[in-house]
């Protein structure tokens, strides 16, 4: 490049030297000259049909992969209507970046009236993002996007929003398009070597432990798994932290914190070994009673903070969850005996113990849960919304690999997330994705449907039809609350699906399941599956 490269020019130079690969947005009139760094960049730009679908495939896109979902965003309407997704986001610790305009600098904070003018737009975003920047001059750029790194690589992962000013786009940068390059990553940070002893002597010598594993230990399944047949202790597994030990393993006790069963176990532990978990309420589905322990607690986070939410620790080991339960696997011996057989013994019981508790309308709802294991590759992603079949299989369909349990349904729990969110994890990976999400939440984001046809997707999509939010029916009946606006006139689903271009079809019987999704992932169309609820099930 002869000429002085522009700042959005550097910017999608610096964006694929941060190894970046794809970035979902929608161009408007403010970002003509951020998208005219785009051509010879490399990346490769998705059109979602929504600001809030181009945050939720980001999120999908992240969470499946383990890599950085990227957003470009126009001024005013384009951040706000991307808003809730990036509270999603925030709620779970997923890494994004969020890239919008803003007006010319000139205009800022003066009122005049401007086009997508929004007042103190950076004041909007700093709720729901880990960091927040207003770029004042272009040269700040490659320090704020090093700055913007560091924190999505080596802190408690979140959205980070830049806004850049209109002006400040098509701006002249020092220098050649080639001196720009990507900050060197920080190292992760281990542990503390005299609290790694501490816990070593703690869980060599307890006599009933148990590990608990939240979202922030996607990376340490492996090191987990080996702790746990070393000290022979149960291991059980918040929302966000499905497949990251492989629930088929005897001492994998799954996603069930929220069953009396579990609870007494746990509580009644010697020692609980807590790794990248909240202990909240939406790890353990809504169960709002914060567990109390009657052993030792050890809590490992890489947030300083997140160590006293909730409970307090008699040991708090800040630090990345992968790195320290490496050096704590390295430190501890195998046990001697039959616990571990003992151990496995127990967790089988308290599965079967487990299932005395499910909620009503469960009984009928797992043949269908069942039939979605059978569908869904060993290796499979499942993307779930807020909806009664996903509430089933957040404790009873067993997944097998980190980074197979995409939802919502933890946290900031919005509606139409599965849709969009499968787009993005599906374009992140060769895995098999399917989304699982209800005829309600569906009509929050069916227009990314479009995107899934437009990128020949291979995407089976569970549409759970009990016409209406279903769920909160049965809140309200259960509080003797009259049925208010929770009962939907629902539109012709597969004919829809037809419309977009994609295929559709209508099932019935749980039987039908593993045929339909089989026919869907050997397609390069989506498939959007209607499942009629049975009665008794909504």
């Amino acid at each position: 490049m002869s000429s002085a490269p522009t700042c959005a020019q550097v910017l999608m130079r610096l964006l694929r030297e941060y190894q970046v690969e794809k970035v979902f947005g929608i161009p408007g009139v403010h970002t003509i000259e951020l998208y005219r760094g785009l051509p010879g960049s490399d990346l490769i730009h998705i059109t979602p049909r929504h600001e809030q679908g181009a945050a939720f495939m980001a999120d999908g896109y992240a969470r499946a992969s383990g890599k950085l979902g990227v957003c470009f965003l126009i001024t005013g309407p384009g951040l706000t209507n991307a808003a809730t997704a990036m509270a999603q986001a925030y709620s779970d610790s997923i890494p994004m970046l969020v890239i919008s305009a803003v007006n010319r600098r000139e205009d800022l904070g003066m009122g005049r009236g401007r086009l997508h003018e929004l007042p103190r737009q950076s004041d909007a975003s700093r709720g729901f993002c880990i960091w927040q920047h207003s770029l004042t001059q272009a040269g700040q750029l490659p320090e704020v996007m090093a700055k913007a790194f560091q924190l999505l690589r080596s802190s408690r992962p979140g959205p980070v929003h830049i806004e850049i000013p209109i002006d400040l786009f098509p701006a002249p940068m020092p220098g050649q398009i080639e001196d720009y390059h990507a900050a060197p990553a920080a190292m992760a940070p281990g542990a503390n070597s005299t609290a790694i002893a501490t816990a070593t002597h703690w869980l060599q010598n307890a006599q009933s432990p148990v590990i608990l594993l939240g979202g922030g230990a996607q990376s340490a399944g492996e090191a987990a798994t080996q702790i746990a047949e070393k000290v022979a202790a149960p291991v059980f597994l918040s929302l966000a932290a499905k497949g990251v030990v492989d629930e088929r393993h005897p001492l994998c006790g799954g996603a069930n914190l929220s069953f009396d069963c579990v609870r007494k176990r746990v509580e009644n532990a010697d020692i609980v070994l807590a790794v990248g978990t909240e202990l909240s309420e939406t790890d353990r589905n809504l169960v709002r009673e914060d567990y109390t322990f009657s052993g030792k607690l050890i809590r490992i986070d890489i947030d300083a903070a997140q160590l006293v939410c909730n409970a307090t620790p008699d040991l708090a080991i800040c630090a990345d969850a992968a790195e320290s339960l490496q050096q704590l696997n390295t430190a501890l011996v195998q046990r001697s005996g039959n616990a571990k057989e003992q151990s496995e013994q127990e967790v089988a019981q308290l599965l079967q113990d487990c299932r005395k508790e499910w909620w009503d309308g469960s009984e009928k709802r797992l043949p269908w849960v069942k039939a979605l294991r059978e569908s869904l590759p060993d290796n499979g992603i499942l993307v779930t919304d807020s909806t009664q079949l996903a509430y089933n299989t957040n404790h009873a369909l067993p997944l097998y690999h980190p980074r197979s349990h995409v939802t919502c349904t933890t946290g900031y729990g919005t509606l139409g997330f599965a849709l969009p969110a499968a787009i993005g994890a599906k374009l992140s990976s060769e895995r098999d994705v399917v989304a699982l999400i209800g005829d309600g939440g569906l009509m929050f984001t069916l227009g990314e449907l479009a995107v899934a046809v437009e990128q020949q997707l291979p995407l089976p999509i569970l549409v759970w039809n009990n016409s209406g939010y279903g769920e909160i029916r049965d809140f309200m009946d259960a509080a003797e609350v009259p049925q208010e606006g929770v009962n939907l006139r629902t539109p012709d689903f597969v004919a829809l699906a037809k419309a977009f271009g994609a295929e559709g079809c209508r099932i019935n019987q749980p039987g039908q399941l593993t045929e339909a999704v089989s026919a869907a992932f050997s397609r390069k169309t989506p498939t959007l599956i209607e499942i009629s609820a049975p009665s008794g099930a909504e």
